[in-house]
């Protein structure tokens, strides 16, 4: 019986002990100040993200961390949706180009077009 209340009175005071260590005990923390992380890489400011920036992007890890895998799914696809939309956004530029190209007389016939129409009216 008295093993039991030795046994019970040191598995307390192991308890404690840890508590008061993780806790702090009211003291400085335990663990000193984690370094803060940054992104070695940022992304531009003064030009439009890129394809190629997204691939290059590799974000801090923390003490808890983050789940890698499913943050480099989701800069995959933002990735993949930027490339998209950077090669339809090209394809009707280039569409625009073209049709400006063959139009005769370009943007300026509208407006000669529509000058002439008004002083005609005029006379």
């Amino acid at each position: 019986m008295i093993v039991f209340w030795f046994l019970l009175i040191a598995l307390v005071v192991v308890v404690a002990g840890v508590t008061l260590a993780v806790v702090g005990g009211g003291e400085e923390a335990v663990l000193p100040e984690a370094e803060r992380e940054v992104v070695a890489d940022a992304l531009p400011e003064t030009r439009p993200v890129t394809r190629a920036d997204i691939d290059a992007l590799r974000l801090p890890v923390g003490a808890r961390g983050y789940r890698m895998a499913e943050v480099d799914d989701v800069l995959s696809r933002l990735g993949a949706e930027l490339a998209e939309r950077d090669a339809r956004i090209a394809g009707l530029e280039a569409a625009l180009a073209g049709a400006q190209a063959t139009a005769v007389g370009g943007p300026d016939l509208f407006k000669r077009d529509r000058a002439e129409g008004e002083e005609g009216e005029r006379r």
